[in-house]
């Protein structure tokens, strides 16, 4: 169990924030098959952005159910401190900080996990967000900005200096990028230095993986990313191994056909339109894997432009498939 603020989260098993994949439609399949808490994709703080097509679906929606995280990038503490109050007075239960992206596009802007290389603006990000709101605040770093520069440790201490309410870690530094493997035993250092609820991130896929972070590192949760792709039940699988959800069965194809309906049903209410049916392509191009014979109608839908037509396609992709009884 974690507290955030008046916030009791009893599952631990969080949906990671990613750009162009955890947007409300999505967090709400990962809610309805396990997940205990998801954060929304990251937004830019300069207030010029704020308006744009895209970030304006990336604020608090009161639609959205279990507690509304908003994550937040940029390198200046006032904006940053600005969007915060902009996040929290939307509905926002929970600003997230990033400092943890990778992206070159982030990078060259000297945000996400740029900032590891400069502690004393990191000190003064951290206190100028926490100062501006009176909702909890919490953070998502690397191990460090190199492997020559594992400093997690060290901003983790000022993370908890500063009032920051969870950590997450993931465990690789901006150098690293996504190559190689994540390594626990910084997490595990972090974990044990400091008192405030540490979160585990990082090639974590399924149940087993989950079992042997939390036991490496003595983590109080585990954020799970990529491995949702297409694969949204992996949560409730790791929430049944932990003991913090109900059993578990491996979906067969009539519950991963409904919950892709239900999940484009979800985007093209929240998209409206033909926008809809491109945003939702990056989704069904991963769900569809798991769908023998799909390759036959994937071309078709993910050039489909009309969201009946669309689901249409994807209703005979999953009736057209070997034992299906839907």
């Amino acid at each position: 169990m974690i507290k955030l603020g008046s916030h009791i989260i009893e599952n631990p098993v969080m949906l990671a924030p990613m750009a162009g994949m955890s947007d409300l439609p999505f967090r709400e399949i990962c809610r309805a098959e396990g997940a205990g808490y998801a954060v929304g994709e990251m937004t830019a703080s300069k207030p010029e952005l704020r308006e744009s097509r895209k970030s304006s679906t990336r604020w608090a929606d009161e639609r959205e159910s279990g507690i509304r995280v908003v994550q937040i990038l940029g390198a200046d503490p006032a904006h940053m401190a600005d969007a915060a109050r902009y996040a929290a007075d939307g509905g926002a239960h929970v600003v997230d900080i990033n400092m943890g992206c990778p992206a070159k596009k982030v990078l060259n802007a000297a945000c996400g996990s740029a900032l590891m290389r400069d502690e004393p603006l990191v000190g003064r990000i951290l206190d100028a967000v926490v100062n501006a709101v009176s909702v909890p605040v919490t953070l998502k770093i690397r191990t460090g900005w190199s492997r020559e520069m594992k400093n997690a440790l060290t901003i983790a201490k000022m993370a908890e200096a500063a009032g920051i309410a969870m950590l997450v870690i993931h465990g690789r530094t901006r150098e690293d990028g996504f190559r190689g493997q994540a390594e626990y035993d910084t997490i595990r250092e972090v974990k044990a230095a400091v008192s405030i609820p540490v979160v585990a991130n990082g090639d974590i896929d399924g149940p087993g993986k989950a079992l042997d972070v939390m036991r490496m590192t003595g983590a109080d949760g585990v954020m799970i990313g990529r491995a949702t792709y297409g694969n949204p039940w992996v949560m409730g699988a790791v929430a049944a191994a932990l003991g913090t959800g109900p059993a578990w069965t491996e979906p067969d194809l009539v519950r991963r056909r409904a919950t892709v309906l239900r999940h484009m049903a979800l985007h093209f209410d929240y998209y409206g339109g033909q926008r809809g049916a491109v945003t939702i392509r990056k989704h069904l191009a991963h769900y569809l894997r798991a769908v023998p014979g799909s390759e036959l109608f994937l071309p078709e839908i993910l050039a489909e432009r009309d969201p009946d037509r669309q689901t249409d396609l994807v209703r005979r992709a999953f009736d057209a498939a070997p034992d299906s009884s839907s």
